[in-house]
């Protein structure tokens, strides 16, 4: 799951206009190398450049391949990819959020990759993230990045005020309350957004739908309770108030990276952010543990993470110099080179080396990635959390009740999932 990808939407528009799509439109000679187009959805600044010199490097050891980069804002992507592929033709590689991959898999887009030559080396993925490629059993995409959200915290303001990582979210009220008293900053800004209230339902052991008894589940007394917890946390000694603006991901970013809140829940797409503080010049300075559980004594966060994904549209020789580009983007050396560079968590095993492990952020998230969940294999998922946005923002704003807020959005997924029962 990404933000503030830091492109314009008129760059990006010019950049896409000029860029050839897969199959017979990307412009290859007769006898010259095929053409294939990449559409990257990382952050511009932050990880493209070293998915920039891996394609050199790529390109170096293929002669007869040449890969178009094109990076587009990862707010823009998916919709971008949906026209693209039901029209005049998508790229031929999409960096896919994990989110997307059964919606395009149903459509047709994304081609099965179960046998060929990118999932050569497919049991040294993790099995989780090779499952949560799958739709209706075939595999249509090989894990690239992965992530989940953890507690992250100011190691030196939580020694200050002498308390230790919460394990579960009354603890963390507690030690928000102390935090305040000790050292004067809040202890704790939690965010609006549904995907950051993912982890209260997890922690009731419910989730916004039941996806194998096609019923939604966001007005359950469980959800209820979950997200009650979570709106509890907007208030209360330590406890930072809900932030409704439209720049609220930058300010409680901002507050955490310079010391003036103890601790958030977050991504590991920020890790390279966090050293960029001035609270964590010393990254080791930087705690990270399991979001805290629930009153099930569950813990959970939602898997998120990006796969390379093959356009079932392209013709055999470019589908083939996907399938190449793909298995080296996604092996052990280039995952390494990539979690060096821009601080992201590997997919594979083997790609965790020392040093790799020797940075405290990766390491970190790596420890809590076994409490991560994946997310059922519904193509209409990810699109859930749209509905949940628009309520909860106005329930942490106090401009609507938690019932009124759960049962709109209960009444907006239903239109989604029209199949599911309430």
């Amino acid at each position: 799951m990404r933000r503030g990808i830091a492109a314009t939407a008129l760059v990006a528009s010019l950049a896409l206009a000029a860029t050839a799509c897969g199959g017979s439109d990307s412009g290859d000679e007769a006898d010259g190398p095929v053409t294939i187009t990449w559409w990257d959805t990382s952050n511009a600044t932050n990880e493209a450049p070293t998915y920039k010199a891996l394609v050199k490097e790529f390109e170096a050891a293929n002669k007869d391949i040449k890969v178009n980069y094109v990076n587009v804002p990862f707010d823009q992507a998916q919709n971008k990819f949906d026209t693209a592929a039901g029209s005049k033709g998508a790229p031929d590689v999409l960096r896919s959020e994990v989110g997307w991959t059964p919606a395009f898999a149903k459509k047709g887009f994304f081609a099965p990759l179960d046998g060929t030559e990118a999932l050569a080396e497919q049991d040294k993925f993790q099995p989780s993230l090779i499952e949560q490629a799958k739709y209706e059993g075939k595999t249509y995409g090989v894990p690239f990045t992965t992530d989940t959200l953890a507690l992250v915290y100011n190691k030196a303001l939580f020694e200050k005020a002498g308390v230790e990582a919460p394990k579960t979210w009354d603890d963390l009220k507690k030690a928000a309350a102390t935090i305040k008293d000790k050292t004067g900053v809040d202890g704790y800004w939690g965010s609006t957004q549904a995907y950051y209230a993912q982890s209260f339902l997890y922690g009731e052991g419910t989730d916004t739908v039941d996806a194998d008894a096609e019923k939604i589940t966001v007005t359950s007394p469980e959800a209820k309770k979950a997200y009650g917890t979570w709106k509890s946390l907007f208030s209360g000694k330590g406890l930072h108030k809900a932030d409704t603006t439209a720049d609220a991901y930058a300010h409680i970013q901002e507050a955490f990276v310079s010391g003036k809140v103890a601790s958030i829940v977050q991504g590991p797409w920020e890790i390279t952010n966090f050293y960029k503080g001035s609270a964590f010049k010393d990254k080791n300075n930087l705690g990270i543990a399991t979001v805290p559980a629930g009153s099930t004594g569950k813990a959970g966060a939602p898997t998120g993470g990006h796969n390379l994904s093959v356009y079932a549209g392209s013709d055999k020789a470019h589908q083939e110099a996907s399938l190449k580009f793909v298995k080296f983007m996604t092996s052990a050396k280039a995952q390494e080179t990539i979690a060096l560079k821009n601080s992201t968590l590997p997919t594979r095993e083997d790609a965790y080396t020392a040093e790799v492990k020797a940075d405290p952020g990766i390491a970190g998230y790596q420890g809590v990635l076994s409490s991560a969940q994946p997310r059922p294999a519904l193509p209409e998922y990810s699109s859930l959390w749209g509905p949940l946005d628009d309520e909860l923002i106005e329930i942490a704003g106090g401009k609507e009740s938690l019932d009124k807020g759960l049962g709109d959005a209960e009444t907006a997924i239903a239109k989604l999932v029209p199949d599911f029962s309430k």
